[in-house]
């Protein structure tokens, strides 16, 4: 319970006390949004059994009936409405609300995250709203100015080339040190400005030089391919032909060894 409070009702959307780093003015925002939301959307649901005089009405989410005596949620700031119990739940993330503590926007109910969030952005580094003017979007994401940072090395990089890596942005030093795949083909890493490709979990440079079949080097790239033993191949002929050239060459190598070994008498 005191976890998912935390995720519907975050601290830091209504309480100053949990955003220390604010300038004066984000405080008087932040202020001013919270008193506004608490006049105009918050509100608690009342569990309480069906009346008669709303036997047969629909519940709000789903749509089924709701009979005399049912239980049933309603929420004062939404009418004479109800809702099944399993119901309730937040219009975006479709979570049921903690103690039933709801937020009303154009007839839906939200949990306090998601409902502060059709107003104002959240910072995908410290999970606070944005009251400045300027962010950095992302990814689909937003971030403070001072808050896009390296997630290795916490370099700023604002105006600089970057890389996602698990949802967050990462310098191309850090990414090309430490999770850039090597090329099967040329064993160099795959970095940040190089364009890669992967088949059955391994990867290739799209390159042609890289990205090729390992007999006749014709570019694979769009084309129909084969793989065998982490080799790339343009068709089972050529994967036939490489694996008897390499049968052939082991027989050699140990028909020769054979050869020189000494004899038992010697």
């Amino acid at each position: 319970r005191a976890r998912a409070l935390l995720q519907q009702l975050p601290p830091q959307d209504c309480d100053e006390r949990y955003c220390p780093e604010l300038a004066e003015e984000e405080r008087r925002q932040l202020r001013a949004f919270s008193a506004r939301r608490r006049r105009e959307a918050l509100g608690q649901g009342l569990a309480r059994p069906v009346p008669g005089p709303c036997h047969g009405c629909p519940c709000r989410k789903c749509g089924r009936r709701l009979n005399k005596g049912d239980p049933g949620i309603s929420a004062s700031r939404l009418g004479d409405q109800f809702w099944h119990p399993s119901c309730f739940s937040c219009h975006f993330c479709h979570q049921l609300l903690v103690d039933l503590i709801y937020f009303q926007q154009d007839g839906r109910i939200y949990c306090g995250r998601h409902h502060a969030e059709l107003f104002r952005p959240r910072c995908a580094s410290c999970d606070q709203l944005i009251f400045m003017e300027e962010c950095i979007e992302a990814e689909g994401r937003r971030w403070h100015l001072e808050h896009f940072c390296c997630l290795e090395c916490e370099e700023p990089l604002r105006g600089q080339r970057y890389v996602m890596r698990s949802g967050r942005p990462c310098c191309r030093a850090c990414f090309e040190s430490l999770f850039a795949e090597p090329c099967q083909a040329c064993g160099d890493p795959i970095g940040a400005d190089c364009e890669g490709t992967t088949h059955q979990g391994l990867h290739w440079h799209a390159r042609a030089s890289c990205f090729c079949c390992s007999l006749c080097r014709k570019p694979l790239r769009g084309q129909p391919l084969t793989c065998r033993r982490g080799r790339l191949f343009c068709s089972d002929t050529c994967s036939l032909r490489h694996g008897s050239s390499s049968s052939s060459s082991a027989s050699d190598s140990s028909d020769s060894a054979f050869a020189s070994a000494p004899s038992p008498d010697s």
